[in-house]
């Protein structure tokens, strides 16, 4: 598949790269889009204001313009945590998504947002202060009225960013259930896909 992957509010750190790799090692094509122009942080309060500096339109002019150039192939979106978000958006704002792919984050949905049963999975820790179960239960409604096929995998006692390796919230037991999981998913929207177009 073709996969866009946005990292987090933390910035392009090792574990967006390392995750790249892994998909790559698959046989998906990725992108890893720098939307923080390098910045990288060690904190979510960090993170948090860069982001906020920079401004969520901006954020998604970059990450459209980013992602513009391989769009016709049919994306895959993916992300963790803020770059989920971007993910979520840009998805249901392209009719050529071939899926998204959700890393410890979802965002607001658009009052016009409709899509033809686009394939979703989200990963995320339970319980998440970022991601609380109230919301998360009213996002995953709202995403199967809009018409996306949606699967949820929580992971018991884990941090918010727990698929990092260098960060207190890793989780190596969740993080690898969460890889594997994706993985299958992507092989699953490799089939469906060889199977329309009758490779």
């Amino acid at each position: 598949m073709n996969i866009v992957l946005f990292h987090s509010t933390l910035g392009p750190r090792p574990a967006v790269g390392q995750a790249a790799d892994r998909l790559r090692d698959a046989g998906h094509q990725v992108w890893t889009p720098d939307l923080f122009e390098g910045r990288t942080f060690d904190t979510v309060e960090e993170g948090m204001a860069h982001q906020e500096g920079i401004g969520r339109e901006e954020l998604l002019k970059r990450a459209v313009l980013a992602a513009a150039p391989y769009s016709e192939r049919g994306l895959v979106y993916a992300g963790f945590s803020l770059g989920a978000s971007i993910a979520q958006t840009l998805a249901l704002g392209d009719h050529r998504a071939r899926g998204l792919l959700l890393l410890h984050g979802t965002s607001d949905i658009a009052p016009n947002a409709a899509v033809d049963d686009l394939p979703v999975q989200l990963h995320v820790a339970e319980p998440d202060a970022f991601e609380t179960d109230d919301w998360l239960s009213a996002w995953y409604l709202q995403m199967g009225r809009i018409g996306a096929d949606v699967e949820v995998h929580r992971y018991a006692g884990a941090g918010h960013l727990y698929t990092d390796p260098e960060l207190p919230d890793y989780d190596e037991e969740a993080a690898e259930a969460t890889w594997r999981v994706a993985l299958g998913f992507l092989d699953s929207l490799q089939e469906a896909d060889a199977a329309q177009t009758g490779a």
